[in-house]
């Protein structure tokens, strides 16, 4: 049985620990809010984006002289994995789910025959190297970001298309956080690299509408082509940025409770140690009273 001192002193160190989780759940619902605007507003312009660049994508006629990011290499063979996580833990099964839904995907590729690599944007992404140690093809460092800008899905853009110009790659996928609420985070993987071609009539020509568009289709794609990758970066950070602070808050919630409940019972360890201590010392006093 643990001592009393051992317990008051595991006690003291279990309130310390409730001291910082509610400090750091109040941190993690202030900075929610904002990231949850931000992810908010950011999703109509992403969405429409992705629709528009469906839409001109059906229309045209692909060929040789296509952009490369529509009409791509002409392969599926290699697939990169980009895994957009955070540079920070304590948030629950936030990139856990992430890295989980990667990993997957690239399962599935594999069973198929094709070759999986991966590109981390996150230093929880790093995890993906004890999977898989031979295909990490980059780790764009974003310890720096404080607060997620565009500037910084530019950056991973510019660098996946100039991998992708190289010929390091087939086809890109984007697995981020889709935020739900501060309980729920939807792991999401899309294909940003060509840009997909959608199958149903219906999408493809945007819902029935009568669409012209001027310049000509090739032209118009030349240009937006790059910044749809951007964008849809730009989307996978600000969701993920809303989703890990809803996380770590539910996490250091229930971790501050927890820590509740271990305090109730180690007080009352505590409580019956010193009573049986107390209890023992009478007995032993009575006991030489009377053998007086």
């Amino acid at each position: 049985m643990a001592s009393l001192k051992a317990l008051k002193i595991r006690i003291g160190s279990v309130k310390s620990t409730q001291k910082i989780t509610k400090a750091m759940k109040m941190v993690a619902a202030a900075k929610l809010r904002r990231a949850q605007e931000a992810a908010v507003q950011g999703r109509p312009y992403a969405e429409r984006l992705e629709a528009v660049m469906a839409s001109l994508a059906s229309k045209v006629t692909v060929s040789e002289s296509s952009p490369k990011l529509l009409a791509g290499t002409g392969k599926d063979q290699v697939h990169l994995l980009v895994v957009a996580t955070s540079e920070r833990g304590l948030a629950g099964a936030f990139n856990t789910n992430i890295v989980r839904a990667a990993r997957r995907k690239a399962a599935e590729l594999e069973a198929a025959g094709k070759t999986v690599r991966f590109y981390i944007a996150g230093k929880k992404g790093r995890v993906l190297r004890r999977f898989f140690p031979n295909g990490i093809a980059a780790d764009h460092d974003m310890s720096a970001i404080k607060t997620v800008a565009f500037d910084d899905a530019q950056a991973i853009a510019s660098d996946l298309i100039r991998r992708y110009e190289a010929g390091e790659f087939d086809i890109a996928h984007l697995f981020y956080a889709k935020f739900q609420s501060a309980l729920v985070q939807e792991p999401v993987g899309q294909q940003i690299i060509p840009v997909a071609v959608p199958t149903s009539v219906e999408t493809a020509n945007d819902g029935g509408a009568a669409v012209t568009y001027e310049p000509d289709e090739e032209s118009i794609l030349a240009d937006l082509l790059p910044r749809n990758v951007a964008v849809q970066i730009f989307r996978a950070l600000l969701e993920n940025a809303a989703s890990e602070q809803g996380s770590r808050m539910t996490a250091m919630d229930n971790a501050t409770r927890n820590a509740g409940d271990m305090i109730n019972r180690l007080t009352i360890q505590y409580n019956r140690t010193r009573q049986a201590a107390i209890t023992t010392e009478l007995v032993e006093i009575i006991s030489g009273a009377e053998a007086l």
